[in-house]
């Protein structure tokens, strides 16, 4: 059995978890080939995913005249599918209200695809959002292609459920993974009663081994925030929330770890609230850093204003320390509110402001959490776990 793993953007900063899904599979005999549609246009920082890269077959690379030669040869060896391929855009073209352009190029990426999943004998197709990849990977099914599979993590696939052809995917879709039960709700709120089964939680998920290796015998108020610096995690909520901490706890330090277009806005708002002694930004860092750093850290900290089911969360529980978290969509699903640390309501700097203070003046409370944080995650969110059932999913539903 060969899956087909497809990505629209991969590998980047963030599919980290996508990379450790794929990692765990194939240590389980399961042989994946990669397909993305493009390569991520920054530098990449870690080794494993530019070891991902180069065995990654892009959809976009090459010149022009190699996908116009796809399609003529779709054309001329496979009409009748491909005028149903044709059939299904036009129908994605009317939920999305336009984007003419834009869903012709998704044909063609099809049709690329499923020449490619051809010639390496792919039994099933596994994209990563249900988004373009998705897409894509449905074209090419209706096309003759592999039948297909994907896992949605939300949140915002589920901001634009309709235009996002959401039923169909589902409907078409040998399986669907969902990554919690929040996700499993939204996805059967916007498909069909009778593909509802089809629809199974798989989390996802970390090697527990590789964090927290260090005993850990105190605690103290080194505040750790990972994720990109983009509007959608709050970054401004957290240096309000660390400025109204910092006068309760002097010694107080914040660790910033990742990038994005919100930085020099957050380095001029900790310099304006009279913070910026106490914080590091520290950039993209690779996973061993990541690591590393969470096991320098006495809590995480991310204030967001959507999330799915954040992996960073489980690795800082893997690594012993308690997570404060924004109580949106699946969160609480992993993060339980007093037990390995709190969820606050989103946009509430008052109660993030209480729940550091909290965290700062218990280090006993602090090391009972990241206790049961690191067992939660042992039992729920192991990959190796969690990749089992996708394997035996794949075993269940792939020719």
């Amino acid at each position: 059995m060969t899956i087909g793993y497809v990505m629209n953007t991969y590998p980047l900063i963030s599919t980290t978890f996508i990379g450790r899904e794929i990692a765990a599979l194939e240590a389980q005999g399961t042989e994946i080939k990669r397909y993305a549609i493009r390569k991520w246009d920054q530098p990449l920082v870690d080794q494993k995913d530019l070891d991902e890269q180069a065995i990654t077959q892009y959809i976009l690379s090459g010149s022009k005249a190699r996908l116009i030669k796809s399609v003529g040869k779709e054309i001329v060896t496979n009409p009748i599918r491909l005028l149903k391929a044709m059939g299904m855009t036009a129908k994605l073209i009317w939920n999305a209200g336009g984007g003419l352009i834009r869903h012709v190029a998704y044909l063609v990426e099809a049709i690329t695809l499923r020449q490619l999943a051809e010639a390496d004998g792919i039994t099933h197709l596994h994209a990563h959002f249900s988004t373009n990849s998705t897409t894509i990977a449905m074209l090419s099914h209706i096309m003759g292609g592999p039948g297909y599979s994907m896992t949605v993590h939300g949140p915002d696939e589920f901001f634009t459920p309709y235009t996002g052809s959401l039923r169909e995917k589902v409907e078409n879709a040998r399986f669907v993974a969902a990554i919690s039960h929040f996700c499993r709700s939204q996805l059967m709120l916007f498909s069909g009663q009778d593909h509802w089964d089809k629809i199974d939680i798989v989390h996802c998920g970390v090697q527990p081994e590789n964090y927290g290796t260090k005993e850990r015998t105190s605690f103290g108020k080194r505040v750790l925030f990972v994720g990109r610096l983009d509007a959608v995690k709050g970054g401004p909520l957290l240096l309000d929330a660390f400025a109204g901490v910092k006068p309760l706890h002097p010694d107080a330090t914040l660790r910033i770890v990742g990038d994005g277009v919100e930085r020099k806005a957050l380095e001029a708002k900790a310099k304006a609230l009279g913070i910026a002694d106490a914080i590091e930004f520290m950039g993209f860092r690779s996973q061993t850093e990541v690591a590393e750093y969470l096991e320098a850290s006495d809590m995480l900290v991310l204030p967001s204003f959507a999330e799915g089911v954040p992996v960073v969360y489980m690795e800082a529980m893997a690594s012993r320390i308690p997570v404060i978290a924004s109580q949106v969509a699946g969160v609480s699903e992993l993060v339980v509110n007093g037990k390995v640390g709190y969820t606050v309501p989103p946009s509430d700097t008052n109660t993030l402001i209480q729940r550091m203070d909290a965290l700062m003046s218990d280090p006993e409370g602090s090391k009972q959490m990241g206790e049961e944080g690191r067992k939660i995650v042992e039992s729920e969110f192991n990959i190796d776990i969690e990749a089992g059932k996708l394997q035996a999913f794949f075993k269940k539903y792939a020719p």
